[in-house]
């Protein structure tokens, strides 16, 4: 037999119920290279003096916030984020009693602590932890690759107000009370004043009681007027002040920039989602995030209400100067980003853009720009005469000019054009499809921010820039969602929801560190 074999099964002991001298150090238990030291080596070196302020004196003591925050990014890189999971683990869970140093706070504390002491004071944190991360020279806060995506909202999905349906529904009862005024004046003419409700320019709960008081009393020792008419006032009465009152209240809830929101969280836009199996997208209650990243590192992150990334660029990147007192030297962005008061912001800022437009890819297709040779980029201009000519090389007659206001506020200038002799031109079929005379409508200081944002993502970097963008954002988007399943918010309301992407953003950077 050889030496070391026996023919028995041998186990090792099991001590299961054999008591201790003395209680094993939990620090011991945990390998110096364990990600939960990093995450408190990197938490402790952050001042958290603001946060230390939402405390006020007084009462039973509380638990330190720096070990509630070491708590909430270890979870989030656990892909823990429900409060009450979270106390569980720091309960059993070895790794988050060596953190809380064997305190056992409740589910209630934690959500408290995430929902309204992180507020004000969670991205001051965020960006020392990136200003650490960068003296280690992990990632650069002046070249940025910005991107955005939709993550659903913690709402009712059925439950929603529209503001077209706001609207359409004040548009019908304004036309409703003109056809009771319109009777009524009809039948006791004499009874009313000149205040006809189809004059009034904004319909509100004053002005449709008192109309629908003067109509009352015009109709009221008329014997003959219509009981169906009757009736409906007495609805009128009844139903509309009210509703236009809530309507009211809605419409200050939607704001200027928004479309739609959610009953069960007002913050919440409705949003088209690509997740459903089909992939045609899905409406649902959301809020568009974006982030900033350099490395695959996340050096910013806002959270938005409205539904296009072309409108969160600005925001998006102040917040990064306010942060970091200093703004980027170059952003990378894809063509959803790339509009006119984009591009304008940028070159004022002197930011360096390598950001697409809308046109930029179907520009470099030559197939689909010879379909249609003579589109408005393709006639000749004089920028000395400031004349375009028509394709048969006759001149353009200059009509004017004119400001147009977009959503945001923002002013652009539009010039109008218009050809000659159209009629009887051999190339009018290929040319329009206007009536008259063509006209053109051209806004040239677009024109020359898209020739100089193309000149740019041509050369050697603009490629380069372009192709690494696909490989520095993206994935961050694709880790956060698909690898750690975050896919719904907990919190409702946006600055609770800014504090779920700033715990994320922070598990993301921790966790990408240790890797």
């Amino acid at each position: 037999m050889a030496r070391g074999k026996t023919l028995s099964v041998v186990f090792k002991s099991n001590f299961q119920n054999q008591g201790m001298l003395l209680p094993p150090d939990i620090n011991d238990l945990i390998p110096q290279n364990h990600p939960v030291r990093t995450v408190n080596d990197v938490l402790e070196r952050v001042d958290i003096s603001e946060l230390v302020r939402q405390y006020k004196p007084g009462g039973t003591s509380s638990y330190h916030p720096r070990m509630l925050l070491k708590i909430l990014v270890y979870a989030y890189i656990n892909n823990i984020y429900s409060s009450r999971k979270i106390e569980e683990a720091v309960s059993q869970h070895i790794h988050y009693m060596w953190l809380s140093g064997m305190s056992t706070p409740d589910h209630n504390t934690i959500n408290r602590f995430r929902g309204k002491r992180l507020q004000k004071s969670l991205q001051p944190i965020f960006t020392q932890v990136v200003l650490l991360l960068c003296e280690e020279g992990l990632l650069s806060i002046k070249d940025l690759y910005t991107d955005g995506t939709k993550i659903e909202a913690n709402a009712n999905r059925y439950t929603f107000v529209w503001g077209n349906a706001i609207k359409h529904n004040k548009e019908k009862i304004k036309q409703q009370l003109n056809e009771l005024w319109q009777y009524a004046q009809s039948v006791a003419a004499s009874e009313l004043d000149d205040t006809d409700p189809s004059g009034f320019d904004k319909i509100d709960k004053e002005k449709v009681s008192q109309t629908i008081e003067k109509i009352n009393e015009a109709l009221k020792g008329d014997k003959s007027a219509d009981k169906k008419i009757k009736q409906k006032l007495n609805y009128a009465k009844r139903h509309w002040p009210a509703a236009l009152e809530k309507y009211e209240q809605q419409e200050k809830i939607l704001g200027e920039q928004r479309s739609s929101y959610s009953k069960t969280d007002p913050d919440a836009t409705f949003m088209r989602m690509k997740e459903d199996h089909m992939k045609n997208g899905q409406l649902k209650p959301a809020y568009n995030v974006q982030i900033s990243t350099n490395n695959q590192f996340i050096a910013s992150y806002s959270v938005h209400q409205q539904t296009t990334d072309t409108n969160t660029l600005i925001t998006h990147l102040q917040d990064h100067i306010r942060q970091f007192h200093g703004k980027p030297n170059t952003v990378k962005a894809d063509a959803g980003y790339g509009s006119e008061q984009n591009y304008q912001w940028l070159e004022n800022k002197k930011i360096t853009a390598y950001v697409k437009h809308s046109q930029f890819d179907r520009d470099q297709n030559n197939l689909l720009r010879s379909k249609k040779p003579y589109t408005i980029d393709k006639l000749e201009y004089d920028p000395v005469k400031d004349r375009y000519y028509c394709p048969t090389g006759k001149p353009m007659k200059k009509l004017g000019s004119f400001t147009s206001t977009s959503r945001t506020g923002y002013e652009r200038t539009i010039t109008r054009y218009q050809a000659k002799n159209c009629e009887g031109c051999p190339l009018r079929s290929e040319c329009h499809q206007q009536k008259g005379n063509r006209i053109i409508e051209v806004n040239h200081n677009w024109n020359r921010l898209k020739q100089k944002a193309d000149k740019r993502l041509k050369t050697k970097r603009g490629i380069c820039k372009r192709k690494q963008r696909c490989f520095d954002t993206e994935p961050v988007f694709a880790n956060i969602k698909h690898n750690h399943h975050f896919k719904r918010f907990m919190l409702r309301g946006i600055d609770k929801v800014s504090i779920e992407m700033g715990l994320l953003a922070l598990a993301h950077n921790l966790r990408k560190k240790v890797a």
